[in-house]
């Protein structure tokens, strides 16, 4: 019998951490591989399902211009209920917890599928932070048949919550698979000419010139802390004048862009970009000094080429970071940014001790272990 896995994402980071899966399925014999998009993220799902070759076998194409979580969910809800039924898959493997994979995961549980959780196990045990992620991946870890933790600490989230020990699997992180795929692929001419347009590493003013990529977007952070966060930029900007140059490529959501493109926009030594494709994006990873962000899979990727992280929230999900020293959190207090930043920026040790500790998400081999596993899985059944 051919084996039916249907792979359900909706945006990009979900489509960077699913494509090494995606890829891994399609290379085997005993798997039918199919994939649907939600398109949570239009723009920004398309062009990583062309850095890694990947054509969906149907795209829901469900975002909307400023719609409610609750239209979202709805509008998934209605239109994947229908494919399922047509498709019929033995599998469903979902990612994280957007609200694409909350949504999926449930109707998979509706026609009785088995459900794989790519990332599974992650907890901030905070249910409004991160706003919605908390609650969707809590949803998935009740309905998920296995659960593919990247962490022994993520499988220990697990197993309090009473999900039996034979039902999940250490994996690693698969973004670290994406990442060493990408890390090695050539700057095509048009990322070099988006380089050179925005006078970006290797084409920056001066070698001296230390560089701070910046991504900031979350719900939890809309309002009164983003704005923190760019007053503490623009200090940051004046302070070290030439030496700095900050980059920060802004979420297309109007709550990021009106705050940001008001309180930065002018400022010389910041670069404002539009959101970016993530081969560019893995290019200026590479030649940043340090990160500082609100996102999850960041805290992942940055370690992984020795780049320290500054995580502008107050709790994260992803502990493994700061405990192995990769990461730091420093939440949205303007000052607080500016201290740690400065520390790194003028502590040669401090950040040395950042750079060079050992990322704990994986190997850069979780796409075959999850693979595996459901085959396995399908061998004692």
């Amino acid at each position: 019998m051919t084996l039916r896995v249907l792979s359900v994402f909706g945006t990009r980071p979900e489509a960077v951490k699913m494509a090494p899966v995606v890829r891994e399925l399609a290379r085997q014999p005993a798997v039918e591989s199919l994939v649907c998009v939600t398109a949570q993220h239009r723009q920004m799902l398309d062009q990583i399902l062309s850095l890694f070759d990947i054509q969906p076998d149907v795209d829901l194409n469900l975002m909307r211009p400023n719609q409610s979580l609750a239209e979202l969910t709805a509008a998934i809800f209605t239109h994947l209920d229908p494919v399922l039924s047509q498709l019929k898959p033995h599998w469903i493997l979902v990612q994280g917890d957007t609200t694409t994979v909350m949504a999926a995961a449930l109707l998979g549980y509706y026609h009785r599928l088995k459900i794989g959780h790519v990332e599974a196990g992650l907890r901030s045990g905070d249910k409004w932070q991160p706003f919605p992620e908390e609650i969707n991946r809590s949803v998935v870890g009740v309905v998920a048949d296995l659960h593919f933790a990247p962490t022994e600490w993520a499988r220990q989230n697990l197993l309090k919550e009473n999900v039996p020990a034979d039902r999940i699997r250490v994996t690693g992180n698969t973004v670290i698979d994406a990442l060493q795929h990408v890390v090695n692929l050539p700057m095509s001419p048009e990322v070099e000419a988006f380089f050179r347009r925005y006078r970006l590493p290797p084409y920056q003013p001066s070698e001296q010139t230390r560089l701070i990529l910046v991504t900031a977007h979350r719900r939890e952070n809309f309002g009164e802390p983003l704005e923190n966060i760019c007053h503490a930029l623009r200090t940051l900007a004046a302070d070290y004048g030439e030496s700095l140059r900050i980059v920060y490529p802004v979420h297309l959501n109007p709550n990021v862009q009106e705050p940001v493109y008001r309180l930065l926009g002018e400022v010389p030594n910041i670069t404002l970009l539009p959101p970016m494709d993530y081969l560019p994006f893995v290019h200026l990873m590479k030649n940043a000094t340090l990160i500082l962000t609100d996102s999850g899979g960041l805290q992942e990727e940055a370690p992984g080429l020795g780049k320290p992280v500054l995580v502008l929230r107050r709790v994260t999900e992803r502990p493994e970071g700061v405990q192995a020293g990769t990461v730091r959190l420093v939440g949205t207090d303007a000052d607080t940014i500016i201290t740690e930043t400065r520390r790194l920026l003028d502590d040669p040790q401090a950040y040395q001790a950042m750079a060079q500790a050992v990322n704990p998400y994986g190997d850069g081999k979780a796409a075959q272990r999850i693979v595996q596993a459901i085959l396995e899985e399908e061998r004692l059944d």
